[in-house]
């Protein structure tokens, strides 16, 4: 399958490359003649790359459906550049990254899309003892089709503010507060019942140990704002919701080598339209760090929490799921990865709404890569995933794919 990336297939793959893959060609040439080595500077960093990926079945249709097997695939080439920014301002530090890619499919070829991607974060302190952040984010993708299965493009585009700021009025004792805005729309007209604001405050109350672990309390409330409402037998429904948080805040260092972090409590969820959808209980997330002599890393994570769903008949699910991800340095300039994953969503629905037979699913997904770096600036990677999602008939799907990059950072 990896030498099918770079065959003809019928795609565009074999027509003249474009002037952005040129540049990355020559770039690399130069980097791997020693002529890229230096930096442009110490804060900002420019990158390229460019991908080649295949998927089997990129829009993720039921296995059910008529779509024959092999009309399903599809290959991609993804060009990027971008730069990214590291700048200390006397006891500021100011972060970003800011990048802009073009994706262009073979078969599915009206799915083409220009992805962007940019944010920034300051993180500020005044005085020995008040510290936080300012941020916000820009991105544009294309709409994953695990939930939307049509081969139309439909882009979302995600907005983000957020500050947050704690006092350290004694050694032991800090209290923070936090308020974030999230803005989802979507350009398919189809899709835009889905657009939507989150908005979430929080104040908290922690307690910071001579070791550096942290157990605190965190009381919050989010808010889910949907100004298109989705109309079922001429009926507007109002997907708007507000949901309650009171949640232990625990960051505990057990060494060096091992750390945990989790955030969970009791949680209320309220809806706009059709109370029978309320429901409270146990929400969070817990996440364990292991790392051995710094070449072995490991992630391991459990959630319970609440999401929103692209879909043209649900809008939200509860979703319980963990994953494991784990990085190992091999030598010094070759590392592998993997990762595997799975969650179960139940379904938030409105009775007589969704066409679904089940209301809930089940997806497991797998990814495994080998990163390779031949001289500094250079990085090369070859990856692996498969997915697969068991539910209702139309909801269940089959995936697995492969791709190749490579990535110049000066």
């Amino acid at each position: 399958m990896l030498s099918s990336l770079f065959s003809n297939s019928g795609a565009r793959w074999a027509t003249p490359v474009t002037p952005v893959a040129a540049a990355v060609g020559v770039l690399l040439g130069m980097a791997a003649s020693g002529a890229a080595y230096a930096e442009i500077s110490d804060t900002i960093h420019p990158f390229v790359s460019v991908t080649r990926s295949y998927d089997a079945n990129l829009l993720r249709y039921a296995d059910n459906s008529p779509v024959p097997q092999d009309q399903r695939s599809d290959y991609l080439t993804q060009t990027m550049a971008g730069v990214s920014l590291d700048q200390p301002i006397s006891r500021q530090r100011l972060t970003g990254q800011f990048k802009v890619s073009k994706v262009a499919f073979d078969r599915f070829d009206m799915l083409d899309y220009t992805g962007k991607d940019f944010n920034a974060d300051l993180e500020w302190h005044i005085g020995n003892n008040l510290d936080g952040h300012l941020g916000g984010a820009y991105a544009q993708s294309l709409t994953s089709f695990a939930d939307f299965r049509q081969a139309a493009r439909n882009l979302q585009v995600q907005q983000r503010e957020n500050f947050d700021g704690g006092w350290r009025f004694h050694p032991s004792w800090r209290v923070r507060a936090g308020w974030s805005t999230q803005k989802f729309t979507y350009d398919l007209p189809a899709q835009q019942f889905n657009n939507r604001t989150e908005d979430y405050n929080n104040v908290g109350l922690d307690y910071i140990a001579s070791t550096g672990s942290r157990v605190g309390l965190q009381v919050a409330r989010a808010k889910g704002r949907y100004d298109n409402h989705f109309l079922a037998n001429g009926q507007p429904i109002d997907d708007s919701y507000t949901q309650d948080e009171v949640k232990l805040n625990v960051q505990w260092i057990f060494s060096a080598t091992s750390q945990f972090q989790m955030l969970a409590g009791r949680v209320e969820r309220k809806h706009n339209y059709f109370a029978a959808r309320d429901s409270s209980g146990l929400n969070g997330r817990g996440t364990f760090n292991w790392s051995m002599l710094r070449r072995l890393r490991m992630t391991a994570t459990a959630w319970r929490e609440y999401a929103a769903v692209d879909s043209n008949e649900v809008s939200n699910s509860f979703n319980k799921g963990v994953s494991l991800n784990a990085q190992w340095e091999l030598t010094g300039k070759m590392s592998a990865d993997f990762s595997a994953r799975r969650e179960r969503r139940d379904f938030i629905a409105i009775p007589g709404v969704t066409t679904f037979t089940r209301l809930d699913d089940d997806t497991k997904s797998y990814n495994a890569g080998l990163s390779y770096a031949p001289v500094t600036p250079v990085r090369l990677y070859l990856g692996a995933f498969r997915e697969n999602r068991s539910g209702a008939a139309s909801n269940t799907f089959r995936s697995h794919g492969v791709s190749l990059s490579a990535r110049v950072q000066f």
